[in-house]
C-alpha cells in the first residue's frame, strides 16, 4: 500500500487589509499524517515519534479533546456527529509537528476521505495562545476538481487585533502534489485578513526530516515568536486592541450543515 503521509514545504502569507495595511510571509513546512499510519511511522523512524519523544513528534494530546491517547477515536466521533460513517474514512491531518518537544498550531486541518477517496468532511481545528481550541466540522458537498470552499462564523477568540464579529471563508486544495489552505476573515462583508499556506509534496523519510531540521531549525519556536513580534508591530501601528473573551468551553466544536453557498475569492 502506498504511504499517504508526507511533508509539505512552502510559504505562509498573511495580508491585513483593515484598519491598517500589514503583510508578512515566511517559509515553513507542515506534516500530512495519515492517522492509521502513525504507529508504523513511529516504529520505523529514528527522527519521528508518535506519542513519544523524538526530534519531530506528533502527540494526540496536542489535538482534539486533548487526551493522551485516542485521537482517531475523537475524530471518529466528530465524523459520526456530522452524519457520516466513520468506519469508511481515512483521516489525514495537516499540521506542524513538535520539534524537540515544542509546537503551537494556530490551525490544524483534518481531511476525511471515504473508501472511494472522495473528500467527505473537513475539520478546521483553530487554537489560540490561551490553550483554547475550537473545531469547525464542515461536510464537503460535491466531488469536483475545483478547490473546496467553506464558510462559517468565527466562534473562538484568536487575536487581540481581530474582532469576534467575523466570518471565515476557507478555500482549500487537499494534499496531493501540492496543498493550499487559504482563509479570508471578513467583518461586515469586508475582508480584514487573508492568510494562506501553500506547499509542495516531499516524501516522508528520515532523510527528508533531517534536511528540514537543518533548513528550519526550531521552526515551531519561531512561529510563536513571529506571532508575538507581528502583534507588537500591529500595536505600534495603532490597530484597535480587543480584550480576550474566554471561551465558554476550552475545547468546543461547531457543526456546519451542508448548504449551497458560493463566494468570490480573489487569488493571491
Amino acid at each position: 500500500m502506498t504511504r499517504r503521509s508526507a511533508i509539505y514545504e512552502g510559504q505562509v502569507v498573511h495580508v491585513r487589509s483593515s484598519p491598517r495595511a500589514h503583510r508578512l510571509n515566511y517559509r515553513v513546512f507542515s506534516l500530512f499524517l495519515d492517522l492509521d499510519e502513525l504507529p508504523e511511522l513511529s516504529r520505523k523512524s529514528r527522527m519521528f515519534g508518535h506519542n513519544r519523544r523524538a526530534v519531530f513528534s506528533f502527540w494526540d494530546s496536542d489535538h482534539g479533546a486533548g487526551e493522551a491517547r485516542g485521537l482517531r477515536a475523537w475524530v471518529d466521533k466528530q465524523i459520526s456527529a456530522a452524519g457520516l460513517d466513520s468506519r469508511r474514512m481515512r483521516v489525514g491531518v495537516l499540521c506542524y509537528p513538535r520539534i524537540f518537544g515544542y509546537v503551537f498550531n494556530p490551525l490544524t486541518v483534518y481531511f476525511c476521505h471515504d473508501d472511494t477517496e472522495r473528500l467527505r468532511l473537513v475539520i478546521y481545528e483553530v487554537c489560540n495562545t490561551f490553550a483554547e481550541r475550537h473545531s469547525y466540522l464542515i461536510p464537503v458537498q460535491d466531488d469536483t476538481d475545483e478547490p473546496t470552499r467553506h464558510e462559517c462564523a468565527k466562534e473562538l477568540y484568536v487575536s487581540p487585533f481581530l474582532s469576534m464579529d467575523c466570518r471565515y471563508r476557507f478555500t482549500i486544495t487537499p494534499p496531493a502534489e501540492r496543498v493550499r489552505i487559504a482563509i479570508d476573515e471578513t467583518e461586515a462583508g469586508n475582508r480584514v485578513l487573508y492568510a494562506a499556506f501553500a506547499g509542495s509534496h516531499r516524501h516522508f523519510s528520515d532523510k527528508s526530516l533531517l534536511r528540514l531540521l537543518i533548513a528550519y531549525p526550531l521552526m515551531t519556536l519561531k512561529v510563536t515568536g513571529a506571532i508575538h513580534f507581528e502583534a507588537l508591530k500591529l500595536w505600534f501601528k495603532g490597530v484597535p486592541f480587543h480584550k480576550h473573551q474566554p471561551a465558554q468551553n476550552p475545547i468546543d466544536r461547531t457543526i456546519i450543515p451542508v448548504k449551497a453557498k458560493a463566494f468570490h475569492h480573489e487569488p493571491h
